[in-house]
């Protein structure tokens, strides 16, 4: 299994997805802003990724910190969760993972600082493995819903380099291909930062399962060709209506879908799913730097001083998605609903223990 991001006794260790797929290179965080700038900078992206990453990041600043007690350990916990908080605003399991450690962080008041910062590093790990059985249990719930045999298209990476093992929508792929489903993969290039062509193919090729790379205009003729029977794709927000924010070029793939009488997915983990946020108009949408559309390998192909829009990520309303894929459970339309239900039989369950 590609190991996307690990804790080490030096720091938080990263595949630099940067450089793939001609190079794997691993980077080491030694500190906390080095873990922020690694997720800033797209080392580590992916939105199940980025969360665990930033549990490690709180949990590797509170390791290091020269602090004697709990109360002078709050402050700099605040810090770290201020500094991380900032790197990237759509993907909400940054936020999430950044709660549950505050909370962690919250229960051990009465504890010794070198308890605290066991018990940090504990919770880091344990988010980390719950991240690798997630996918697999999504991947489980998904795999019934693909064709048994022809052309599955996804866009952007959310495989196992999107999380920390296995991966969501290909997850899901993996999963039938594994009970024997016949399935071949096209993958949009995803302009700009081309995380299809460069992680998904790179991936998929590893795993021996077929891949076709497209670029991102091609998708319709495909699907008017009778190429593609199926999308799915992963999520970096999930909104309380079913509305999906992912990599940019989503919203376009799922209404050529729909077109095409072609049913459009959702794989994510639970950790995905924002209940605070009504809808899609709610998702804040991080707008990167001019020079990813501008210069390739860099080298500059747009003329000097051009306007350039570089949204990382659009919004898919709920009425395109035939379903969202979760551990929990599928979620069919209505999703407001059907979300909801989700989350409470997790409730009365753990309720129930």
């Amino acid at each position: 299994m590609i190991k996307t991001l690990e804790w080490t006794n030096a720091g938080v260790r990263f595949i630099d997805q940067r450089r793939l797929p001609t190079e794997e290179i691993y980077v080491t965080c030694g500190n906390y802003r080095e873990v922020a700038t690694a997720i800033r900078d797209m080392i580590v992206r992916g939105a199940p990724a980025i969360g665990v990453a930033a549990a490690m990041g709180i949990a590797l600043g509170i390791r290091d910190s020269q602090a004697g007690s709990y109360s002078e350990l709050r402050p700099e916990l605040e810090l770290i969760c201020d500094t991380l908080a900032r790197t990237r605003p759509t993907a909400v399991n940054l936020f999430w993972a950044i709660r549950r450690m505050r909370e962690r962080f919250d229960s051990l008041a009465a504890e010794p600082v070198e308890q605290i910062k066991r018990a940090l590093i504990d919770e880091a790990q344990l988010m980390y493995l719950a991240d690798i059985a997630a996918c697999e249990a999504m991947g489980r719930n998904g795999a019934v819903l693909m064709p048994s045999s022809g052309g599955v298209l996804t866009h952007c990476n959310a495989g196992a380099l999107a999380t920390c093992g296995y991966g969501t929508a290909l997850g899901v792929i993996r999963a039938a291909v594994e009970a024997g489903k016949k399935i071949h993969v096209f993958a949009d290039e995803t302009r700009p930062f081309l995380q299809g062509s460069r992680l998904t193919a790179w991936e998929l090729t590893k795993d021996g399962i077929p891949t076709t790379v497209i670029s991102d205009n091609m998708a319709g003729a495909m699907m008017k060709q009778g190429k593609i029977r199926a999308v799915v794709v992963g999520a970096d927000r999930i909104a309380a209506n079913g509305d999906v924010a992912n990599k940019i070029g989503t919203y376009t793939v799922a209404v050529l879908a729909r077109e095409h009488g072609i049913p459009f997915y959702v794989a994510a983990p639970w950790s995905t799913v924002d209940l605070a946020t009504p809808n899609g108009d709610h998702i804040p949408i991080e707008q990167r730097a001019a020079r990813e559309v501008t210069h390739f390998a860099g080298k500059q192909i747009a003329p000097d001083g051009i306007a350039v829009e570089n949204p990382a990520f659009d919004v898919t309303p709920n009425r395109y998605i035939a379903a969202i894929i979760t551990e929990r459970g599928i979620a069919k339309t209505p999703y407001s609903e059907a979300l909801q239900k989700l989350a409470n039989s997790v409730e009365l369950s753990t309720a129930s223990v």
